[in-house]
Formats: structure tokens, sequence, C-alpha cells
């Protein structure tokens, strides 16, 4: 970040977003956090994710911030011109539909680009091209699939993992592939499609896994199953029910674990001389560790563990991060007004430019706010605009 213009990377850069759930939003929220103009559009009734309950109720708010909101109508011919218009001025094209929904628009790669040469086309997608093309996909199908949900779960259970993980990763993904496209640009003066997809996603997540198969000649065995490589690696009940993860990697940390918890006897121990000594008798130690740990209190363990670097974590439930005094102190947090006015503390990108973080610059767009800002922009009246968005009343041209 240029502290002294306070420009951000991507001003000047006009992205069109046209896409709804986490992938496309995350892509074009990054692209908006980086100083991009990005401009969502919506129907008039607005996105369907701003009305999602239970474990839906979080993604509108999450990945649409510092966005512009148009409503267009595109089941009408006048509603599908004006997009196509406002894709002309565009430098990026987002979408995250599934495959045939652009090309019944006329907003396909191939009839944009006609259009808009310059315009960089990223769509984010279940699956590359091939023979899984044309199925539909989510972040829970691709984790059955790609291996992830098997590697969470114990055998015989395959679990997907808690966040919408391949969604998320897929939009960062869609973002580094525009980010690389506009500096090609600079020089060839033109635009590329840029794909990226949940099932290539989260193979790239198995992939260590897959490479562990092919070194070894073994199969990874899914997390709870699995042989840990080092002996003090797990989660421990602490005094009065609490849960922290503990781990001595290296011989150092095992030496300052058990001068902590007063286990020199384990330190004279020759069965425990070496980690792969330690390995071999895991069960036993760490039954023996979590009696000592059992009598503990994570508030005493914590200083005592972070000044002998010891690797640790208390087991913190979503909702807790709100307080957490790292977050509270380091500005990873920050104040996000939401479209109905109410504020909420959101985290921000986890990425600092010159020391500082990338900030809500405006609040949660309402549906449709900014509509008739930007299509009269485009050349269109009042009430040219009241009929495709269905959401302004005619005003004065």
């Amino acid at each position: 970040m240029n502290t002294t213009t306070n420009r951000l990377p991507l001003d000047g850069i006009r992205v069109v977003e046209m896409s709804h759930m986490v992938m496309g939003p995350t892509c074009g929220m990054i692209l908006a956090d980086l100083g991009a103009e990005v401009i969502k559009v919506e129907p008039p009734r607005g996105d369907g994710t701003r009305r999602l309950l239970g474990t839906g109720a979080g993604f509108f708010r999450t990945f649409n911030r510092n966005k512009k909101s148009v409503a267009l109508d595109l089941d009408t011919a006048e509603g599908r011109e004006a997009l196509r218009r406002l894709v002309d001025t565009a430098d990026v094209f987002v979408e995250n539909f599934k495959p045939g929904r652009m090309a019944s628009l006329a907003l396909d790669y191939e009839t944009v680009s006609q259009r808009n040469p310059k315009v960089i086309y990223v769509s984010h997608k279940g699956f590359l091209n091939g023979p899984y093309q044309h199925r539909l996909a989510l972040d829970e199908v691709v984790q059955m699939m790609a291996g992830l949900a098997y590697m969470t779960g114990p055998v015989g259970r395959p679990l997907r993992a808690g966040s919408s993980v391949n969604d998320i990763m897929g939009g960062m993904f869609g973002a580094i592939g525009v980010l690389a496209a506009l500096h090609e640009r600079r020089d060839t003066g033109r635009g590329r499609e840029i794909q990226s997809a949940l099932f290539e996603n989260c193979v790239l997540l198995s992939a260590q896994h897959m490479q562990q198969f092919a070194a070894t000649g073994v199969a990874a065995a899914p997390m709870p199953e699995r042989i840990s490589a080092w002996a003090v690696y797990d989660v421990f009940t602490l005094a009065g029910g609490e849960q922290m993860f503990i781990a001595a990697t290296g011989d150092g940390q095992w030496r300052a674990l058990c001068n902590i918890l007063g286990r020199s006897d384990l330190l004279t121990d020759a069965r425990l001389a070496t980690n792969n000594d330690r390995v071999l008798l895991r069960p036993w130690l760490l039954g023996t560790l979590g009696e000592t740990l059992a009598a503990r209190s994570g508030s005493e363990l914590a200083p005592l563990f972070e000044r002998d670097q010891i690797p640790f974590a208390s087991i913190t439930k979503p909702e807790a991060l709100f307080d957490d005094p790292h977050l509270l102190q380091s500005g990873g947090l920050a104040e996000l007004t939401l479209d109905d006015g109410s504020r909420t503390a959101m985290p921000l990108l986890p990425i600092s430019l010159d020391g500082e973080r990338l900030q809500p610059r405006q609040p949660i767009a309402k549906i449709g706010e900014h509509t008739d800002a930007v299509l009269r922009e485009l050349g269109y009246s009042a009430a040219d605009i009241a009929r495709m968005s269905h959401t302004a009343q005619p005003k004065a041209a």
C-alpha cells in the first residue's frame, strides 16, 4: 500500500461480479479489498444468499464487503442487454453459475471477449474441463471425491471439514489468476479466460497424502487413525475439562515440556531417549502425560509453553474469536456496517501491505443500492432503470 497517496493496488480496476454463495463472492471480495471497484449484479429480490438461515446465515456478510450492488431483471431482454453493456466496461468479469448459464445470457467468454477484448473472465466451477465438467458440485461433494473427507474422519466415517475450505480457496485461486492476467495484460492489451474449480482445488489439498503413498508405498491413514510422526502431538484434557492441543516435535521441546510438568522421571527413562522411542510407547506416554495435565490449568500452562516455545493451542469455538486478544490488538478484526445498518466485527484478509491491513471501505450494499448511479453512467434514464431493476421509482431523467 502506498501510504503517501492511500492508493490500493487495484485502484482503477473495474470488476463486474455475477456470483452467489461463497466461491465467486470470495474472489470478488479479495479483489475489492485490494482496491478494485467491484459491482455485484443481483436479481431484483437480491442474491438468494442474503436470505439463508443456519450454516449459511453468515455467507453474504462475510464475502461481500467493499462491493456495489446493481439489481437487474435478467428475465427481460432489456435487463440482459444492460448487463452486457456493463460488462463491456469491465476489466474483470467474475461468475460462478452452473455450466451453460452464461451462454444462455450471451455472456460466455467467447461472446464477451469479442465485445471487450481486454476483459479477464474468471469462472468458478465444480470441475475443470474433463469427464466431470458438466456435473454440479458442492464443497461437500468434492471433499468426498478428492480424499479430504476420508482423511478427516475416522475409518468408515468420512467427515467434511468444518468450513467451506474449497469454496474459499477456489475463490482465492480465481483471484490469483486475475492478478496474473492483469499483469500480463499490461504487455498484451488482451484479457484471458480463467477457471478455478472445487474438485481440482481439493485434489491439491490431498496431494501430500497422494505423494506419501507414492514415496512410501503405504496409504495415508485418516487423521484419527494415523500413526503420528511425533510422540506428543495430541489434544489433552486439563483441569475443569478444558482441552488443549500440545506438541513436542523435537528433543528440546520434549525436555522443556517434562520440566514444566515436573516429570523429570520421563527424562531419565531410557525407553524414551529419542522421539522414535517415544512414538513406539505413544499410547502409554500420552496416558501418563494426560494424568499429569489433568491437574493443570490452561491459564497456568500457556505462558510457560509460550516462554519455552512449545506449540500449544486451546480448543476455541468460532464465537470466542470475537474476544481473541491477538486479533483485537493486531487489528485482525474490523467493524463492518451491514446492509441493515447494524455492525459486526469481521475478520480481514490474512495479509498486510507495508504493515497495514486491508479495511472495509463501505458498508455491505443494500439490494440495488448502486443501480441508479451505475446504469446512468451507461446512458440509461431513470425510467429505463426502474423497468430493468424493479427497485427504483422513475425519477426525472
